[in-house]
């Protein structure tokens, strides 16, 4: 098959350091277009890597309007690479120009506004979706197949972390007045909640307690408690997200996963996935090794469910299986792939538009609750 043309809206870090290295490795795309403001150099010798996408990419057409950018024919599929204020507008712009679209982290900054561009894609019969890439970190997709396969039973209590210690990015945090979009549950939030979404749906009710960690007095949280509550099935369950920033730690925490029928205990590499490390290290997705975790990373599992694997097994004196548990390759690519798939359809769209929504709505409900001090039924 032919590869689905691509324009990239923005041509910043998430551009460069995320979608382009994942796109490029794949052959169903081909990247044609890249819309960056900045006017193109004189003397590109001049200039080095990472400045302006014609110095990177010279063979890519540059557009510096966003009219221009979205009347070219050609472009099938707009990356959204932008600020948090413009992915909506942005995703609106290549619905209307007859584009399918994918929207980084996160979708936008509402609810109501991820309804209006879901809304927009369903009547064009376009493709909406979010680049929820940690869908595909090495560690979240062991934790779906011990759930998948029942290894640990029915899950009553999950602890999703995104934690750091006095990361470098605190000190641009200067905001003091809140708007939408804004703060740490907007930012590493989107991921953690979206992971919670996937392995349990829907919740009932969301409590949310924000804090501001980094020394100043502001309205924009860097830290956050979020608490999910379901009915159903799941009534007894009792899922936590949350991010601190600031305490010093031999390892962040991850998961703590706990199940009638055992237990999984994980703790995060420097970075929460090695892909973005070793793409930072100039890695490709293809190369060998891309996506392993090294092994002392591995998660802490006890279950007394059947599992081996090639250092341990099943102790049939005790009916439990208990050790370090190897971390499935991460594979950030496979987001791109499914798209690629949806898009000719070949396959269901993975990360489904109204998935990205709700993780919005709980991120709001939570601001609720944190600012009116009670458990927030969802509506």
């Amino acid at each position: 098959m032919e590869p689905v043309n691509v324009g990239i809206v923005g041509y910043g870090f998430s551009a460069k350091n995320f979608h382009l290295p994942l796109m490029k490795a794949i052959p169903d795309y081909k990247v044609i277009a890249i819309l960056q403001r900045s006017e193109a150099p004189s003397d590109k010798s001049s200039i080095p890597p990472g400045i302006h996408c014609t110095v990177d990419y010279p063979q890519v057409r540059h557009y510096r309007t966003s009219e221009d950018f979205f009347a070219d024919g050609e472009i099938a599929l707009v990356v959204v690479a932008t600020q948090i204020d413009t992915h909506a507008s942005f995703a609106e712009k290549a619905l209307l120009s007859g584009k399918h679209v994918i929207v980084d982290k996160p979708f936008a900054r509402s609810a109501d506004e991820a309804d209006h561009v879901i809304n927009l894609a369903r009547n064009k019969g376009l493709i909406v979706t979010c680049f929820q890439n940690r869908r595909w970190d090495g560690d979240f997709q062991t934790l779906r197949r011990l759930v998948g396969n029942n290894v640990l039973g029915k899950i009553k209590e999950a602890e999703i972390h995104y934690d750091f210690e006095n990361p470098p990015w605190l000190s641009s945090m200067t905001e003091k007045m809140y708007t939408p979009g804004a703060g740490m549950a907007f930012g590493l939030g989107t991921h953690s909640i979206d992971q919670a979404i996937v392995l349990f749906g829907r919740p009932k009710s969301v409590t949310g307690f924000f804090r501001v960690q980094r020394g100043i007095e502001s309205e924009v949280e860097d830290s956050f408690t979020i608490i999910l509550q379901y009915d159903g099935a799941n009534k007894d369950l009792l899922v936590t997200v949350k991010t601190s920033v600031v305490t010093p730690m031999e390892r962040q925490l991850k998961y703590l996963i706990r199940g009638t029928k055992g237990s999984y205990l994980k703790f995060q590499p420097h970075s929460t996935c090695v892909q973005e490390e070793q793409i930072a290290m100039g890695l490709n997705p293809l190369d060998l090794g891309f996506g392993v975790e090294p092994e002392e990373f591995n998660g802490a599992l006890t279950t007394l469910t059947e599992v081996d694997h090639e250092t341990q097994k099943f102790d049939e004196l005790s009916k439990r299986f208990s050790g370090k548990y190897p971390t499935v390759p991460g594979r950030w690519m496979s987001l791109y792939e499914n798209v690629a798939a949806a898009i000719r359809g070949l396959d269901e769209l993975e990360v489904k538009p109204t998935q990205s929504r709700d993780g919005l709505r709980v991120i709001e409900l939570a601001r609720q609750s944190h600012e009116k001090g009670i458990t927030v039924i969802w509506r």
